[in-house]
């Protein structure tokens, strides 16, 4: 069928997502090639690495047809403006981008999905692959599941054995504000859960008794008014918001996860610990003052109690206004579908699709020559972290994160202000 006579039946964008639902990845490049000949599809995101894969994806349509001339523009807005480029962009009698990949569910489910703003498209290729985890990933499409994780120096004696040691008293974790990057606020809305208040209540449980147990208990006491207040339904939400009143009172904020990891692993950074994506340790640069030997993964140590950290997503959406849709849909197809497609984020560890096709090996990342060489940076994998048997991370859901978000974001804003 002709592209022409496909967009006769499928005249916005809602249908020709419903119809590119229906359709194989082959049948979607030769739309994608139809349609976008000559022409550039506009994306933006919050990951550079869609400049990669935008490229990766025109080779193959090529390859496919040598006369296909069509190009991607990718661009990376900065300071949390992509809701604003996007909004702007949806409202203006010129639309520029078709696609997005972006992140923050909270916003995206307020600002853009109950909208209506940003269209969800499910490839068929995905939804049908063999052992892709689509609960959780769907809604919105996830391209990737991203970890920060707790880890600490270690050239000193200090040891953090239970989530709870991160806010225990005089403990300072260097993170990056809450409302720097704000999938740091969602990590400490979704605290407030169910499933990750038990896990915070468990941790309590089996801490030792003795002074440092008592200061918290006052602090759980001090918030089961304050947690029947902010209409939380968790029975264990008062152990939530203990964790993150201390967690907000105590971290060092910090401008961006790299000098973050670039502090830890060095030998003067004794006894600190910090929350940060996992990932950066791909970049440290082995020295006689610098080593991926000077950190410890907290989750990773044995009888290690508790989150082991937080984990966000990348969601990949077609704007409501895309002037290129099926194009969109075959690019977003290409990224979540393919080994190739995913390559670009599939490199490191702490970046983990949903579909297996994609995933790339991270489980012996520190050796080197065959012997483990750097711990740290044997990544145990998506299973293992998101499990309760495993890293326990807490899971951002977007849904979850808008219903609590209203009352809760100014509940830590007072929280952070007063610092």
């Amino acid at each position: 069928m002709m592209l022409t006579a496909c967009l006769a039946m499928a005249e916005t964008v809602e249908e020709v997502i419903a119809q590119a639902q229906t359709m194989t990845n082959e049948e979607l490049y030769a739309k994608a090639i139809e349609e976008s000949n000559g022409k550039t599809l506009y994306g933006i995101g919050n990951s550079s690495r869609g400049k990669t894969a935008g490229a990766s994806f025109i080779e193959m349509l090529q390859k496919i047809d040598p006369s296909y001339t069509g190009t991607i523009e990718w661009s990376q807005p900065k300071n949390n403006s992509i809701f604003t480029t996007l909004n702007a962009d949806i409202k203006s009698a010129n639309h520029i981008y078709s696609m997005t990949l972006i992140q923050d569910g909270n916003q995206i489910q307020t600002k853009m999905l109950d909208t209506g703003n940003l269209l969800n498209f499910i490839p068929k290729e995905w939804a049908e692959g063999e052992g892709v985890i689509v609960e959780g990933n769907d809604k919105p499409l996830a391209l990737q599941t991203l970890n920060k994780v707790f880890m600490y120096n270690t050239v000193g004696d200090k040891t953090y054995t239970n989530c709870w040691d991160f806010v225990a008293e005089g403990v300072a974790p260097l993170f990056m504000g809450v409302n720097s990057e704000l999938v740091g606020k969602n990590f400490l809305y979704m605290l407030t859960e169910e499933t990750y208040a038990n896990y915070l209540k468990d941790a309590y449980d089996a801490l030792e008794d003795g002074a440092a147990k008592e200061r918290l208990a006052a602090v759980v006491k001090e918030m089961e008014p304050e947690a029947e207040a902010l209409g939380l339904e968790a029975e264990n939400a008062p152990y939530a918001l203990a964790y993150i009143k201390l967690f907000c009172e105590q971290y060092n904020e910090q401008t961006d996860d790299g000098p973050i990891c670039n502090t830890l692993v060095t030998k003067s950074a004794v006894d600190q610990c910090g929350l940060l994506v996992y990932s950066k340790l791909r970049s440290v640069e082995e020295s006689a003052e610098t080593s991926v030997n000077n950190i410890a993964v907290a989750a990773y140590q044995d009888g290690y109690q508790g989150i082991g950290g937080y984990a966000y997503k990348h969601y990949l959406q077609v704007l409501k206004t895309s002037p290129l849709p099926w194009t969109s849909c075959a690019f977003i197809a290409y990224m979540t579908t393919t080994s190739e497609g995913f390559a670009a984020w599939g490199k490191d560890m702490g970046g983990y699709s949903a579909n297996p096709i994609c995933m790339q090996d991270h489980s012996k990342d520190g050796y080197v020559d065959g012997v483990n060489t750097f711990d740290a940076k044997n990544d145990r994998g998506y299973e293992w972290w998101t499990s309760a048997d495993g890293g326990r991370l807490v899971v951002e859901d977007p849904e979850y994160c808008a219903q609590v978000s209203f009352d809760l974001g100014d509940w830590i804003d007072m929280i952070v202000g007063s610092k």
